[in-house]
């Protein structure tokens, strides 16, 4: 887990090269998925346009660089039409103000704490009246440019220190994996007796299809819906 202000003006080096191929400008937040999907990328050479390197490229980020595994990972932003727009949204986070859902203000956005592995953003530092305290990504309603809406303020779990987010995360996992497991099994091999659609109506899994392992984690990533939807029409 790293600070978001850990990534600022870090070295990015090409391991192909071993050179250093520009330095973090800014984190691109795709408001939508609750991710840090780019690192826009600062160069002396680049005066005009503006570059780029997708978060799922970076090999590692370190204490004292990040890494990409060559030069071909950086991309200019009118190649990537996604980036761009999301640079435009400009959603900083550090700085928002946060409200509740019934517009009760709960505090200011100091800092927020990103998984390096995959982007995710695992929680906002809050400065409140009286104290600091953390809020787990998973209470965050909607990311705005200047706000952050919440659950109900009743709703909120506080902690005190970033590191529970990750014995959150892990917790959550531990307990949801089970679950999983028993989904796979139910599942697997078993055929669908009727076409199965995805929430925005994308067909998933036509009538007749015998179902793999990979079928039914697309299907938990739908949601419970269309989940519910495949156990209610199988057969075998």
């Amino acid at each position: 887990m790293k600070k978001s202000n850990q990534f600022m003006n870090l070295p990015i080096i090409s391991i192909q090269d071993g050179t250093e191929v520009g330095s973090v400008k800014s984190l691109v937040v795709n408001s939508q998925q609750g991710t840090v999907d780019f690192l826009t990328v600062e160069h002396e050479d680049w005066q005009i346009s503006v570059r780029a390197v997708p978060f799922k490229k970076i090999v590692g980020v370190g204490e004292f660089a990040v890494t990409i595994e060559n030069r071909s990972s950086i991309f200019d932003l009118t190649e990537i039409p996604i980036a761009n727009e999301l640079v435009q949204k400009k959603i900083s986070i550090t700085g928002a103000k946060l409200i509740d859902r019934k517009g009760q203000f709960i505090g200011e956005a100091t800092e927020f704490f990103i998984d390096e592995e995959n982007g995710l953003i695992l929680g906002v530092a809050i400065s409140m009246q009286s104290k600091e305290v953390v809020l787990s990504s998973e209470q965050v309603i909607t990311y705005g440019r200047d706000l952050l809406v919440v659950k109900e303020e009743a709703e909120l779990k506080f902690f005190d220190h970033a590191e529970q987010l990750l014995q959150s995360e892990k917790t959550e996992a531990t307990e949801a994996d089970p679950v999983k497991e028993n989904q796979y099994k139910l599942l697997t091999g078993r055929t669908t007796t009727k076409d199965i659609f995805s929430k925005s109506g994308v067909l998933l899994f036509p009538n007749g299809t015998q179902l793999k392992k990979e079928d039914i984690v697309t299907a938990q990533e739908e949601g419970p819906s269309v989940l519910a939807e495949l156990t209610m029409n199988v057969v075998g």
